[in-house]
């Protein structure tokens, strides 16, 4: 074709090229933005699942508050407030520096459970916004974002920042109702150790106070009638019921304190030479204290422990053993280092513990059958719980095994710790 043939159509051609770039143009610039969009919708919701992780694992939420802030400063480029009320009866944290009116504004965020100021259905006309930390119930805290002045965030980051504030509350819910569910569970278990004690003072402690009762009676009504060997003997059993009562007491009161999840124990390194000799010094008075022989590895670690619950847990298995085993069968105390641990054991030649109560025979208040023996000596059942929690206490386990030819050996393993070097001794000046 002849460029006189091609000349009207130049004009033509000149407007369909202009079209088709400004269209290409147009395409590109739509991809652009779509990708862009694309691009900030995958970074709000990488930045919203990280957070989310981290508020899933946080044992303290309140902790992470500035993060949030952070995130919010970041999206929004202006500064950032919060108000977090971390429990019902706890007193409110404010972060960051709000004035006057944005602590009243972040006061009726909470209150209100619902977003404000600027871009919101509610006092659109602040130049501050408002997002609450919402549970799913109510509102734990809330953040503002300050200075917005007429430019309202767009709606994209607005759900975003309330996203955001929403996991914060969530989190702050759940550590409430954990927080509550393990007051819950104290307060009945507080009020189970209660009813048990109850139980055993109603039950438990009337035969030995009975019977200090009639002996006390019987001296002091027939007191000059009486021989000398009877008044001696009455004196005894008042001794010797009081002393039962007075374990009973203890054990009962120790196992109430160590079941307490804030328990506290005076630890600090202890002979086990001295904790077995003491032990053995108070069973030497008792009648049958004669069959209580010891045997210790030479050379034993210091424990680091509280002497006075490992004596008790010592007085209550040996009291234990000598109860529950024939008058002229030994009880054996062994002491060895068991690799990283002590082993403390006590054993008898009892009748042993029937295999259906084993795995019970730790329990507060629970008395098994034995096996072979006809009478059941007289306790609370709180002896070897009381035993269970000391070791537990320590970190250590308290177990329980049948021995081959009869009777029963209960092992108590306690950690052992490296003890502190100790600092030099200064040079003696000549």
């Amino acid at each position: 074709m002849t460029p006189r043939l091609i000349a009207p159509f130049l004009p033509w051609l000149a407007i369909a090229t202009l079209m088709a770039t400004a269209w290409t143009g147009w395409r590109l610039q739509r991809a652009w933005r779509g990708w862009r969009a694309a691009q900030r919708a995958a970074q709000l919701e990488r930045t919203l699942r990280e957070f989310g992780e981290v508020m899933r694992g946080a044992e303290r939420p309140e902790a992470h508050a500035h993060a949030l802030l952070q995130q919010l400063e970041r999206l929004a480029g202006r500064p950032a407030a919060a108000l977090i009320r971390p429990a019902p009866d706890a007193q409110d944290i404010v972060l960051g520096e709000p004035d006057a009116n944005a602590l009243a504004g972040l006061q009726l965020c909470v209150t209100s459970g619902r977003a404000l100021g600027r871009g919101t259905d509610h006092h659109a006309e602040e130049p501050d916004l408002y997002l609450p930390l919402r549970g799913r119930d109510e509102a734990l805290g809330a953040v503002t974002l300050r200075g917005l002045g007429t430019q309202a965030l767009p709606p994209d980051l607005l759900a975003h920042a309330q996203a955001l504030c929403d996991q914060m509350g969530l989190a702050l819910q759940r550590r409430c109702v954990q927080d509550a569910a393990r007051l819950a569970g104290e307060q009945a278990q507080t009020q189970a150790t209660r009813n048990a004690l109850l139980a055993a003072i109603s039950h438990d402690y009337r035969t030995p106070l009975a019977t200090i009762m009639g002996a006390a009676s019987a001296l002091q009504a027939q007191g000059e009638r009486l021989t000398a060997v009877q008044r001696d003997e009455l004196a005894a059993r008042i001794v010797d019921e009081t002393a039962r009562l007075v374990r009973l007491t203890d054990n009962t009161l120790q196992l109430a304190r160590l079941d307490s999840p804030r328990a506290a124990l005076r630890c600090d390194w202890e002979s086990a030479e001295e904790i077995v000799g003491a032990a053995l010094r108070r069973v030497r008075r008792r009648p049958d204290g004669h069959r209580v022989h010891a045997r210790l590895e030479p050379e034993l670690p210091l424990l680091w422990c509280d002497a006075a619950l490992m004596s008790q847990l010592l007085d209550n298995l040996i009291d234990n053993a000598l109860k529950y085993s024939p008058a002229a069968a030994p009880v054996e105390v062994h002491v060895r280092r068991v690799g990283p641990e002590l082993m403390l054991a006590v054993r008898d030649r009892g009748p042993g513990i029937e295999p259906a109560w084993r795995a019970r025979v730790f329990d507060a208040f629970q008395r098994g059958d034995l096996a072979g023996l006809a009478q059941r000596p007289a306790g609370a059942g709180v002896g070897l719980a009381v035993c269970r929690a000391i070791a537990e206490a320590h970190a250590g386990r308290l177990t329980m095994r049948p021995r081959g030819h009869g009777g029963s050996a209960f092992e108590c393993r306690l950690p052992l710790r490296d003890m502190p070097a100790l600092p030099a001794l200064a040079e003696p000046v000549a």
